[in-house]
């Protein structure tokens, strides 16, 4: 196994057209891993880091005759929606008014993600794919996510990507995806054959591992799209968190 170069070998979720119970099945299961696995906190926290900095939420503070600001946010590559109603649970305990947009090309993850997230009326979702985000577009989004999003594309794509995202953000984006490192790679392996997991996340999760990251690759291509400010940091499980800005 070649855990020293990034594989490009598609995964079965990287298929539009994909859809089906199986398909139900895999976006329940990304989301128990990620529960289990406390992958959410990785974006989370990156969330925490800004407000305590005052970067998001500042409206809190405003006079009595200001009208707070409504916090836009993109969540690229949005899937079941799981990570976006994270990110609507944790504006709502700050009590930060909000406009979440989840964008995906699916159009089965975008009718799957509309019927789990019933109960968020600030979250919305968008087909899209992230090639036609129209980067003229610019400062559309106060904050863009990408959550276990980017190990679906090849160096050259996210260059483009990054570019694109940056310039339709007004203040910056948070990555959330995965290191790729051995015991990552067996520790989903079995995990998901232990738990007799659908075809698919048996297939894709240990394959997401060999087209994670390591933390050099991570900054060469920020490097490249032109971005400089940024921070880069490891979380359990296996993860790192990346906070751009403007």
């Amino acid at each position: 196994m070649n855990f020293k170069t990034r594989s490009y070998k598609s995964e079965l979720m990287d298929n539009l057209n994909l859809a089906s119970e199986d398909l139900k099945k895999n976006l329940d299961e990304l989301e128990f891993i990620n529960t289990t696995l406390g992958g959410y906190k990785v974006l989370t926290s990156a969330l925490d880091i800004l407000y305590k900095e005052n970067k998001i939420g500042n409206s809190m503070n405003i006079e009595e005759n200001e009208i707070a600001k409504t916090v836009t946010l993109a969540d690229i590559g949005s899937g079941g929606g799981d990570t976006l109603r994270q990110i609507a649970k944790w504006f709502d305990k700050k009590n930060i008014k909000t406009k979440l947009t989840g964008i995906d090309a699916n159009d089965f993850m975008i009718s799957y993600a509309q019927n789990k997230s019933k109960e968020f009326p600030q979250i919305s979702y968008e087909k899209l794919n992230v090639f036609n985000i129209d980067s003229r577009n610019e400062n559309r989004y106060d904050w863009a996510a990408m959550s276990l999003f980017c190990h679906h594309f090849t160096d050259e794509e996210l260059i483009s990507i990054f570019k694109n995202i940056y310039k339709i953000t007004s203040n910056g984006f948070i990555i959330n995806d995965l290191h790729r490192n051995p015991i990552a790679y067996y520790s989903i392996y079995f995990l998901t054959r232990i738990f007799n997991g659908s075809y698919l996340v048996k297939n894709d999760a240990p394959l997401s591992v060999l087209r994670g990251f390591r933390k050099q690759e991570l900054t060469n291509l920020l490097g490249k799209a032109g971005i400089k400010n940024y921070r880069i940091k490891w979380h359990w499980a296996f993860r790192f968190q990346v906070i751009v800005e403007k």
